[in-house]
């Protein structure tokens, strides 16, 4: 297949916006629309083909705007519908396309719609949401909220409980009804119509559950200290067969309005990842990758997984690579941050569609938030506080980073004096220096948009791999680890030149034969 024939969204690249803390236009100190118009020349230049942005909706921010009071709008903290309008229209003057955040497994327990079906069991909105009658005194089964404790709530209005994946003011819409499934479909319609380019479907494996409310099965391998939400399997409550079905309703939506993208959350194995895809890809165009953002820093783990997910790919399916986001640690903190580096070599040379996390390009690391000052309420009820991954971006060495003129709504990192986009982007030998030459060169090289991925035996901390078409033949070594590597293959002859190396200081020099690695050092060859 030629390159004409392949979309926008699996030749770019991605890069997520949190908005909170983007950059704050108004100086209340939370980002905002605004902000991210006042800094849209970082992503110009950087040189991104897509911003996907997180949660801007009216929201209580119970779950700092995953619980939304209404699908249509813009929450004042955020700006205006005219503000967004804007900043797509800026995006597209620059050739660059933009997601947004979609949450259609839950609303806030302000939305209109869930006010109307708690009012009472009469009301025309009384099956929007999953009510069911208890067992005994007790919830309908034993299913658990991801946060913590029973995912089901009495409500004294309707003498029933309703059933919340997250938080209890996040309850959980009833996918199965056709009326939400239209109303779903009509607020999905709202964006794309203001000329959105895809939809970046939160938590789409709960989407439908198990119609039996069956229990789910104890999980065997739990133990005391693991989160409370790992007590149980949940079979019956996630990624059901029939979660597909409304997927394809969804993607329906989508095939109105051309060239557009529909990207999924998935927290699943690859086995059970591209099976979104859906039958003859009727599903998710992107169902997301999020296996290397869960695996240890360990280069046969890597290159097992890398395979295990070129396998398993369905004819006609495009692959997609995650190593970052706002829910998990930073890159530079799992990783390690000279080794972020390598990361970035890998994150842009693998077949398939990268999403970089704002941020990682400057090797931001986690910031320890003490819990009194949490604003998730996952650090409020549990162990593990996503705040700490959410940080502000530190834009200069000046106050509070360049972020805002205001408190910043969460820490900055306390190094933001030395990691920032200012003196990062006048250094040419930076982290950030080295992700603009990445994505010039993935621009420039096919080969590394939609070429072949051709995995190479390596040995130790490793990695190795080429990216091929009929004309272009790229070598990829990286070391995973922080020892001194050599690198040789009986299977061919290595020849060419540096494209592009992890330090920036070898670009243009001549390779043949045995190649020695530094520690955390990665090549990117143009062979002969």
């Amino acid at each position: 297949m030629s390159s004409q024939n392949y979309k926008w969204w699996q030749t770019g690249v991605i890069y997520e916006i949190y908005p909170r803390s983007f950059m704050d236009g108004t100086g209340d100190g939370v980002g905002d629309l605004k902000g991210i118009l006042d800094r849209f020349d970082h992503i110009r230049w950087l040189g991104v083909d897509a911003i996907w942005i997180g949660p801007f909706y009216p929201s209580p921010m119970a779950d700092l705007g995953y619980d939304i009071s209404d699908y249509k709008a813009v929450d004042p903290l955020f700006g205006t519908l005219e503000d967004f309008d804007t900043l797509v229209a800026k995006a597209h003057e620059h050739n660059i396309k933009v997601i947004i955040d979609f949450v259609p497994n839950h609303s806030s327990d302000k939305h209109p719609w869930f006010l109307e079906s708690r009012s009472s069991r009469e009301n025309p909105k009384a099956d929007w949401y999953l009510w069911k009658d208890g067992q005994g005194s007790g919830p309908p089964n034993n299913w658990l909220s991801v946060f913590g404790g029973s995912a089901w709530q009495w409500d004294d209005s309707r003498k029933q409980f309703y059933y919340h994946a997250f938080l209890k003011e996040q309850p959980d819409l009833n996918l199965r009804n056709p009326e939400v499934q239209e109303a779903i479909s009509d607020a999905m319609r709202f964006w794309l119509k203001r000329r959105v380019d895809g939809l970046r479907v939160d938590v789409m494996w709960h989407l439908y559950k198990d119609a039996l409310w069956r229990n789910n099965p104890a999980n065997p391998d739990w133990k005391e200290g693991q989160p409370d939400y790992d007590r149980v399997l949940p079979l019956y409550s996630t990624d059901h067969a029939d979660v597909i079905r409304i997927v394809q309703k969804m993607r329906k939506v989508m095939d109105e309005f051309p060239e557009r993208v529909m990207i999924g959350e998935m927290y699943l194995s690859i086995h059970q990842t591209v099976a979104y895809y859906g039958p003859n890809n009727s599903g998710a165009h992107l169902p997301g990758n999020f296996t290397l953002l869960l695996l240890p820093w360990n280069a046969r783990r890597i290159a097992a997984a890398i395979d295990e997910c070129e396998s398993s790919m369905p004819e006609g399916a495009w692959p997609n690579w995650v190593l970052g986001n706002h829910d998990r640690p930073r890159l530079a903190s799992r990783a390690g941050q000279s080794q972020s580096r390598v990361a970035a070599m890998m994150l842009l040379t693998l077949r398939g569609t990268p999403t970089i996390y704002n941020g990682d390009e400057l090797g931001m690391q986690d910031v320890k938030v003490p819990k009194d000052e949490a604003h998730d309420p996952q650090g409020k009820m549990m162990n593990v506080n996503r705040d700490e991954y959410r940080s502000p971006i530190p834009w200069t060495r000046g106050k509070n980073g360049g972020f805002t003129t205001g408190k910043p709504w969460i820490r900055l990192p306390d190094n933001y004096r030395h990691i920032n986009v200012e003196f990062q982007r006048s250094d040419p030998y930076s982290l950030l220096a080295l992700y603009k030459k990445l994505l010039e060169v993935r621009k420039k090289y096919e080969a590394l948009q939609t070429g072949y991925y051709i995995p190479i035996e390596a040995q130790g901390n490793v990695l190795a791999y080429k990216r091929e078409n009929d004309r272009q033949r790229l070598l990829v070594i990286l070391n995973l680890g922080d020892k001194p590597e050599v690198f040789s293959t009986n299977g061919f002859e290595i020849r060419g030149k540096v494209v592009v190396d992890s330090n920036l200081r070898k670009m243009g020099q001549p390779i043949e034969g045995e190649v020695r690695l530094g520690p955390d050092e990665g090549l990117l060859v143009e062979l002969d």
